[in-house]
């Protein structure tokens, strides 16, 4: 069984596969292209990313990649929380600069599926927390891009203060929004 819920911007979906659980543990089936496909989510995952943050505050993001590397991401918890959000950087949609957060932890076992399109972030919300995300293309560095995360054009309402944010040097120096080339149109 699988749970897929539109969100504000209706192309970010959050996808809640089931858990079956008994003494032992539990049992999720956290992919399964058939039952993707059926709920209309046909994507080709083509490779899968681990990131481990030691520290609560850790903002990883807003990443993306430009066609024609560009990539969907389907974004989980397996350890910790985080605040996992999407900025729709599509000039031509009516949703152009606006975002979707969603807490995203190992407890509730949602996912997040963020569409090509859109840059990529999260903020770790307690330490040691491992996230596992798919993605529909290869790595290009050429094409590797990125968003201011504290952009205050995003209004986006992170959980840690951006002075005691933990961001590596790649990301602090990302463009605004009004800076961003017109990657997607």
């Amino acid at each position: 069984m699988l749970h897929v819920e539109s969100t504000a911007i209706p192309e970010v979906k959050v996808v809640k596969p089931a858990r079956f659980g008994d003494s032992r543990g539990f049992f999720s089936e956290v992919y399964n292209r058939d039952r993707f496909a059926k709920a209309g989510l046909d994507l080709d995952f083509i490779q899968d990313n681990h990131s481990w943050s030691a520290k609560a505050g850790t903002v990883r993001g807003l990443h993306f990649q430009r066609p024609p590397f560009a990539q969907d991401k389907l974004v989980r918890v397996v350890r910790g929380r985080i605040l996992d959000v999407a900025v729709d950087i599509r000039r031509s949609s009516p949703t152009f600069g606006r975002h979707v957060a969603v807490e995203l932890s190992a407890e509730n076992w949602c996912q997040l599926l963020v569409p090509v399109g859109f840059a990529h972030g999260f903020c770790t919300l307690e330490p040691d927390t491992e996230v596992l995300y798919k993605v529909t293309g290869a790595y290009s560095a050429e094409h590797d891009h990125g968003l201011a995360w504290d952009d205050p054009a995003l209004a986006i309402e992170w959980p840690v203060e951006a002075g005691a944010a933990i961001l590596s040097d790649k990301d602090l120096r990302h463009p605004r929004l009004a800076d961003l080339p017109a990657y997607f149109d």
